[in-house]
């Protein structure tokens, strides 16, 4: 038995925030069924290369689409007919949650808005994922990942420092705020449920990228609401801990995430400079962080006297937290994230055995299963009406 067994998820959305809450809640045992345009689909379908290619025919699905999509069933759905309007209302009646990422107002015309769908369903627990959220200045603006992270500082924060070759706002190298929207979608549908399971009542869920940016800026936020100061670009330093950066090595580079004066004293006797550990520059974090310029240099030059191997063996072994700077393909090859089971195979029809990421949730009671591998266009139109609707509302 999985955790969500029997709930209904009616995902409406596309792209990347809705279909990643929809696959973790598919994953935790929901019956998540994917709503997509007849011959199209989700944009992410065509999002290559790369792509999952079929051995005997055409057929072929974008990696991007098969990241956010496991878990569901894909049924076609013409939206803008009264016929497919009919269908998903249908859905909703017998849904427990919908999840949408159209622009503000963009259902209320097919009857599919929250309103609509909680006159026939009052459990509804219906979650809007928006740019900017359904009210505010900004509510009718489109919002795209790139464009919050500018708008929402987190570019400001994230590349060289002004001064250094390269120095410039840099975005993530993963569509960060998509996945936390996703993130913070599903754990406001799980509270959504729980209210409706104690009062009957379901709920709105306005849920905006930007809220979400500006919300996880987290220690630079109360850094700027504390100081009045506005943090500036420290490449891969910390600015309140030091030394917690790259290093360079022998034969490349490491990560120092140093986060008490005892690891440091440490490091400072692994590293031949026991004097730096009671240096009244250094001797604490506070002193550190003020020193900056001073210590960082002085590391810099110590560090590339050996190889990355040595100093990872050599500062492990006295519990200074540090670490190589992966590639993919040594990030799947770590045996770490091979005992953990981070990389997964699933049966696909079309394309035999397709290799995904796997979920990091480990509950010891009710797991996470692997059950539906990310569908083909319309794949479970037929399944999903007999399933939900027993067959009574003739497809769009």
């Amino acid at each position: 038995m999985t955790a969500l067994h029997g709930l209904k998820v009616l995902d409406l959305s596309r792209v990347l925030a809705g279909p990643w809450a929809g696959q973790l809640l598919g994953d935790l045992g929901a019956d998540v069924v994917k709503v997509e345009r007849p011959g199209a689909g989700d944009d992410t379908r065509v999002w290559g290369p790369p792509w999952v290619q079929a051995q005997d025919t055409d057929d072929r699905q974008a990696a991007y689409f098969q990241c956010a999509n496991r878990n569901k069933r894909s049924v076609a759905i013409d939206l803008a007919t009264p016929e497919g309007q009919a269908q998903v209302r249908a859905l909703a009646a017998k849904a427990d949650v919908v999840l949408e990422n159209f622009k503000v107002g963009g259902l209320k015309g097919y009857g599919l808005d929250y309103d609509s769908l909680k006159a026939i369903n009052p459990k509804l627990v219906y979650c809007s994922i928006t740019g900017f959220g359904q009210t505010g200045p900004y509510a009718p603006r489109a919002g795209y990942d790139f464009l919050i992270q500018g708008m929402g500082g987190l570019m400001s924060l994230t590349g060289r420092a002004d001064g250094e070759e390269g120095a410039g706002p840099q975005k993530v190298g993963v569509a960060l705020v998509d996945i936390m929207t996703g993130l913070y979608a599903t754990i406001a549908v799980l509270a959504a449920l729980q209210h409706r399971d104690r009062t009957g009542e379901g709920q709105h869920i306005d849920l905006a990228l930007l809220d979400v940016q500006v919300a996880t800026l987290a220690n630079q936020a109360a850094n700027y609401l504390s100081s009045g100061t506005a943090p500036r670009r420290l490449g891969n330093a910390h600015p309140n801990i030091v030394p917690y950066q790259d290093f360079p090595t022998a034969d490349g580079d490491m990560i120092l995430a140093i986060g008490n004066d005892g690891q440091f004293a440490r490091f400072c006797a692994i590293a031949g400079k026991p004097e730096w550990a009671t240096d009244e520059r250094f001797a604490t974090n506070p002193a550190r962080v003020a020193n900056r310029a001073v210590l960082i240099p002085l590391m810099r030059q110590t560090t590339v006297m050996r190889t990355t191997a040595e100093w990872i063996a050599a500062l492990e072994a006295e519990a200074v937290p540090c670490g190589p700077i992966n590639r993919l393909d040594q990030v799947f090859a770590d045996p770490q994230v091979v005992s953990r089971g981070m990389k997964i195979e699933m049966q696909h029809d079309a394309f035999g055995a397709v290799p995904l990421v796997g979920s990091p949730i480990r509950l010891s009671a009710t797991p996470v299963q692997y059950r539906i591998a990310p569908p083909m266009l319309g794949e479970h139109t037929a399944q999903v009406l007999a399933d939900w609707l027993g067959g009574a509302v003739t497809t769009a």
